[in-house]
């Protein structure tokens, strides 16, 4: 890792490189990696978000998604006429939970007053692609369906997600779309995990600036191997790989200029734009992936406030 006091690292993130070395994922530290996610996973103090109650729910899921799926749920008490969020949490497909966004999807469904549904998908390598992918379609699906029992105005459904669960929102739009499952509003693709290491922009021309944060390149390609498990690449449910990526709904992406993920997630904006599909891009300064958990350094302040209005756009 390049040293801390690197001059293209934003300086108000020093504390979070600081706090969370970069992560090497392999066989053999995935089950210590997951321990320690769910750990620093705690949940909000009921007493801080009595505006935003969360509800945990286990519902139906069945055909190639799991028979059930526990899924946490975001209901703002003053409900406007707002729509809601499927929300795909990140972790590399490989290890995370809903609880480890709890505080974020508490600030989002306070300030747009979206109702939020977090879904708690399988995880690989012991479920590979595309059971998660599955798992979130299952979760969307049952939204939708739930929509006037949940007060929600008809058509204004989006997903979101961050990392591994940006790539999995956008494949999902990709899969809805296919399927004819419903349609959705918007995307929100937070420096999504968008496509393998074999196929990567940084496979041909490596860009030394990135992936040294909190994500890298080992970890990448080990979560990418798990996920895929050896299996011919369903180049239609891996959005960064999709032929086609017309007919999407408007998308908002937002990724670090020393993530990772910055040239494919940039190139897929690009495709999007190609496709006739209205993109809302942000490529931060000085930004590493993750950098929002940082969430009072003025980089993630400017993040956050045009996410929000983002999403009050396409779903208030």
């Amino acid at each position: 890792m390049a040293a801390i006091d690197d001059q293209d690292l934003d300086p108000a993130l020093r504390p979070l490189v600081e706090a969370f070395p970069p992560i090497d994922l392999s066989c053999e530290t995935l089950a210590g990696f997951r321990t320690a996610l769910t750990e620093m996973s705690v949940m909000p103090e009921g007493s801080t978000h009595t505006d935003v109650p969360i509800e945990v729910l286990t519902i139906p899921g069945g055909g190639a998604a799991a028979q059930t799926l526990r899924c946490l749920l975001y209901r703002p008490v003053q409900r406007t006429s707002a729509g809601a969020l499927l929300h795909v949490h990140g972790g590399g497909f490989v290890m995370g939970t809903p609880e480890m966004d709890a505080a974020r999807n508490i600030e989002v469904a306070r300030a747009t007053g979206c109702t939020i549904l977090s879904v708690d998908y399988r995880l690989a390598p012991e479920h590979p692609h595309p059971a998660g992918l599955e798992d979130c379609h299952a979760a969307l699906v049952w939204l939708a369906a739930q929509a006037q029992s949940l007060g929600l105005p008809p058509g204004r459904i989006g997903v979101i997600g961050e990392s591994a669960g940006g790539g999995l929102a956008a494949a999902l739009a990709l899969l809805v779309r296919d399927r004819h499952s419903l349609a959705l509003a918007c995307q929100v693709l937070i420096y999504p995990m968008l496509v393998p290491p074999g196929q990567s922009i940084d496979a041909a021309v490596r860009d030394t600036r990135t992936g040294r944060y909190i994500w890298t390149r080992t970890s990448n390609s080990y979560a990418w191997s798990a996920y895929l498990s050896g299996a011919a690449v369903d180049r239609a449910t891996v959005a960064g790989l999709a032929v086609d990526v017309a007919g999407l709904p408007p998308a908002f992406l937002a990724v670090g200029e020393l993530d990772l993920f910055v040239h494919d997630n940039l190139a897929y904006v690009g495709r999007l734009l190609v496709a006739g599909c209205p993109v809302e891009a942000h490529l931060y300064p000085g930004a590493i992936h993750g950098f929002d958990r940082m969430v009072e350094a003025p980089v993630s302040l400017r993040y956050t406030r045009e996410l929000v209005a983002f999403i009050q756009r396409h779903l208030g």
